[in-house]
């Protein structure tokens, strides 16, 4: 199966040329638009990747998601969460509320408070409407043209195949240093709300550098998205000590029910590409 970020790619031109086109005329989106974007968007993404289809799985993501995203202050319809049947370590979002993690980040996961600080860092991202910020800024360059003429097809050029890229970078491009420090303070701000410790933000980025030291490719995919480093953990530290330590303290980090839920996801079958692998 193709990595997620791959067919983020791939789908992106065909998913979004519509709206592309739509917004030539005005560099602001608007919400109706975002919406549709998204929506579009995920059945790409839905019809391309391979998603974990178990009942109970989905249920729990389903819930911790929805808890999460409840207090998070969006402007969101609807939020939708999915597993992706992978072994690469990832989690994205896609504008409108939908937010996929991979079967390979649950698995190294060790308690819910961690699984809880990357949803809430991924709904960051769609409440401050990041992507979307994205591609206004893409339109404001003037590159807004050259994307709707090679996403709408009209143009055949070697010019349209360098525009397909550059569309892909305009809306799933590595956030900003910026973007990425306030999804992590929205992200300890939205699970304390939600109940849960939010330490699980650090201690998930300490497992995945320590993993990258001993196994560099192993995490190529997630680094690639999510610029990680010792810096970004103190800063995520910095916020943490300013919340009171008896709030802190009446917090959440782990229930027998994430475990019984990322059990059933180590238990689940090989993954499409372990089997294509020959593994």
């Amino acid at each position: 199966m193709p990595a997620p970020s791959r067919v983020r790619s791939r789908v992106a031109a065909r998913a979004l040329a519509p709206l592309l086109a739509l917004a030539l005329g005005a560099c602001a989106i608007s919400r109706s638009q975002e919406s549709q974007m998204g929506e579009e968007y995920a059945r790409e993404l839905n019809a391309q990747l391979a998603l974990v289809a178990d009942p109970e799985i989905n249920r729990y993501l389903t819930v911790l998601g929805d808890s999460i995203a409840a207090v998070s202050g969006g402007q969101v319809a609807a939020w939708h969460f999915y597993l992706v049947d992978s072994r690469a370590v990832n989690a994205f979002a896609v504008p409108g509320g939908y937010v996929y993690v991979t079967r390979g980040l649950v698995e190294r996961t060790e308690a819910m408070t961690e699984l809880a600080g990357v949803l809430g860092h991924e709904i960051a991202h769609v409440v401050r409407r990041h992507s979307v910020e994205q591609m206004e800024r893409a339109q404001r360059a003037n590159v807004g043209v050259t994307l709707a003429c090679v996403l709408t097809g009209v143009c055949g050029s070697e010019a349209a195949q360098a525009g397909i890229q550059i569309g892909g970078a305009a809306v799933f491009a590595r956030y900003s240093r910026s973007d990425e420090s306030e999804a992590d303070r929205d992200a300890v701000a939205t699970v304390v709300r939600a109940g849960i410790h939010p330490r699980g933000i650090v201690t998930m980025f300490e497992r995945l550098l320590a993993e990258r030291e001993r196994s560099p490719a192993a995490l190529d995919e997630w680094f690639a998205t999510h610029p990680t480093e010792e810096a970004r953990i103190a800063e995520v530290q910095k916020v943490i000590a300013t919340i009171d330590s008896t709030v802190l303290a009446t917090l959440g980090t782990d229930t027998p029910r994430y475990h019984a839920f990322r059990d059933r996801v180590r238990a689940l079958p090989p993954s499409p590409e372990a089997d294509s692998a020959g593994r």
